[in-house]
């Protein structure tokens, strides 16, 4: 449950601005949530291995 976390907040917060009727603002934080996970899971991983 701890892993849904973050996207249940992020969902909450899209759901409240929409019911605000701030619609571009809702949108807004959409894509970058949306941006940040796909470069978190596509950005190259850092290599710790000696030689």
């Amino acid at each position: 449950m701890k892993v849904l976390l973050p996207w249940l907040a992020v969902l909450a917060v899209v759901l409240l601005l929409d019911a605000l009727h701030l619609g571009v603002l809702a949108t807004a934080v959409a894509v970058t949530w949306l941006v940040y996970c796909v470069w978190t899971w596509v950005r190259p991983r850092k290599s710790n291995r000696a030689g």
